[in-house]
């Protein structure tokens, strides 16, 4: 019962076949071998246009860097309270930013609320030197909280950031479980509704360590490729990403592991909806899944086998939990087998 966290799981077997592939020969260094440059192919094929990508090992490079990308002085970003990049990136994006400040902005459901944003934009003026400089919005899709950007909540952001002549970031690290979700094209998602920047994830799904930066507009990935060298992020043996994003990209194998972690979570979410024991703290469309339980609950819980991480209410819903409760964040992943939910559930059910 391993609902931790989706970086828990193993790596697809598909992946670990492609690796071992390459796990012998030859290949040019530094992003030039022959895989290499397929896989760039396949993400223009993935995106309906010309891309630039630059694979990372990590999401907090990928979102680090790509906002180092856009970096200017006395830069702000603006996000979400609740985003990963202003909670669980340990400092990284204002590091590799030389000092960029995040300004965070409220929303329901984990999502930034268009007017809030505005106003938030408003307390910087681009032409007043004391206050700093708006750099970018960054968006995460699906949300810290298990929920999705529609098609229009992206519009609507988007419009407000291009009214300020912002370039808009997408953390996706969880990018598949959005788009199997809403059923949309990557396309859609992102240049389509104007995002400039992508964090691509594919470690939390399936991979065994591939994440990339791609660029909607190659033009706007000039100093890319000095910024990830100076970030320790121009992997030598590059095409052993590669090898991961071959596999992981393959007969739309990504979007399968999404839609199988995704159908997981409202397994769980179904069976708790109608539980007097546990409820749901809110409606997630994703593969992540909040509950409300006794303390007591959660540690027979642990105590039986399970793994979930305790987890801090979001910004906008201070009182959720009452007294002698907890709020649990379960994690579903392509390998979360159907058997380890109804245990969990019967468990905390019974």
């Amino acid at each position: 019962m391993f609902f931790a966290s989706d970086n828990w799981s193993g790596a697809h077997p598909a992946i670990g076949a492609a690796l071992m592939r390459e796990q012998s020969g030859y290949a040019n260094a530094y992003g030039t071998s022959a895989l290499d440059r397929k896989i760039e192919a396949r993400f223009n094929e993935v995106f309906e246009r010309e891309v630039a990508v630059f694979f990372v090992g990590t999401g907090t490079a990928a979102n680090s860097l790509a906002l180092s990308s856009v970096g200017r002085p006395g830069g702000v970003v603006f996000c979400h309270k609740d985003a990963h990049i202003a909670n669980d990136e340990g400092g990284a994006p204002e590091y590799f930013t030389g000092g960029g400040r995040l300004a965070t902005v409220s929303g329901d459901n984990g999502k930034m609320d268009p007017k809030t944003l505005k106003r938030i934009i408003g307390r910087y003026p681009a032409d007043f030197v004391h206050h700093g400089q708006p750099m970018a919005v960054s968006l995460t899709q699906s949300t810290e909280v298990g929920t999705v950007y529609t098609l229009d909540e992206l519009d609507a952001i988007t419009a407000e950031a291009k009214a300020h002549d912002l370039p808009v970031h997408m953390d996706g690290a969880r990018f598949a479980n959005a788009l199997a979700a809403l059923d949309v094209s990557p396309a859609e998602m992102t240049w389509k509704r104007g995002i400039d920047i992508l964090s691509f994830g594919g470690t939390k799904n399936g991979c065994w360590c591939a994440e990339a930066i791609v660029f909607m507009n190659p033009g706007q990935a000039r100093d890319m490729p000095f910024i990830r060298k100076r970030a320790a992020h121009l992997f030598s043996k590059t095409r052993f990403i590669s090898a991961q994003f071959d596999a992981y990209l393959e007969d739309g194998l990504w979007l399968e592991l999404a839609r199988r972690s995704n159908a997981m979570a409202e397994r769980m979410r179904e069976a708790f909806r109608g539980s007097n024991h546990a409820r749901l703290a809110w409606e997630t469309n994703t593969n992540e899944v909040f509950i409300i339980l006794k303390e007591s609950a959660a540690e027979a819980a642990r105590g039986a086998g399970a793994r979930f991480y305790n987890w801090l209410p979001p910004a906008d819903q201070p009182d959720l939990v009452g007294e002698g409760e907890v709020l649990a964040r379960c994690v579903t992943s392509f390998s979360t087998e159907e058997s380890e939910i109804d245990r969990f559930v019967s468990f905390l059910t019974a």
